[in-house]
């Protein structure tokens, strides 16, 4: 039954995150397509009326190359994180793209536009490794660990060193994962027994 279950569980990550990513490149197809109107739903700083681009940014990017950047990484990261289940995935996705849109509205230079999945990424990798310790489970230590040996350099992108990226966003969307992994955080370790009445 275990085994099953396991199986089970890994073929709903794989659908909903298969989905997540089709959804982008099918917006993005369809921003190509028409002119890149739908370039407006990234983030400009500061004006109230782009709050409402908050989460619809984590869903846009500025070309293909963008998208593809992010589509691997995406991917494995998204993967990994849903294996918890479908609900609890959709919840720490909220929460991440959340906390990265309102911090990149907050502190991005002015004149700006951020859209792309990246914040989504480094919110997962920061979920993904502190989930683990937060938990107390000792597998999803192991996965912490092997993500950080895989995906710890992508740290360097919370660094202002390149004009044309939004390490506001990667910053952002790194807190989010770590802030996330306590909001959604289980009550019980897995395997361990459950209360009985007496």
């Amino acid at each position: 039954m275990a085994h099953g279950g396991s199986v089970s569980r890994a073929r709903s990550a794989g659908q909903l995150i298969a989905l997540w990513v089709g959804l982008l490149w099918f917006l993005e197809i369809v921003d190509y397509a028409s002119g890149h109107s739908l370039d407006t739903f990234g983030i400009e700083p500061r004006r109230m009326d782009e709050l409402v681009d908050v989460l619809p940014a984590s869903f846009m990017h500025f070309g293909f190359d963008h998208l593809m950047a992010n589509t691997v990484p995406l991917l494995v990261l998204g993967f990994l994180a849903a294996l918890r289940g479908t609900g609890r995935f959709l919840a720490v996705a909220l929460v991440i793209m959340g906390v990265s849109g309102l911090g990149v509205w907050l502190v991005a230079p002015e004149g700006s536009n951020t859209a792309g999945a990246s914040g989504l990424i480094f919110g997962l990798f920061g979920y993904l490794v502190i989930r683990g310790f937060v938990e107390r489970r000792i597998t999803d230590v192991a996965l912490g660990a092997v993500v950080a040996v895989f995906y710890g350099s992508i740290l360097w992108g919370v660094l202002p060193t390149d004009a044309g990226v939004s390490w506001q966003g990667h910053l952002f969307g790194l807190i989010g994962g770590v802030l996330a992994a306590f909001v959604t955080a289980s009550s019980r370790p897995l395997g361990a027994p459950k209360p009985a009445w007496h």
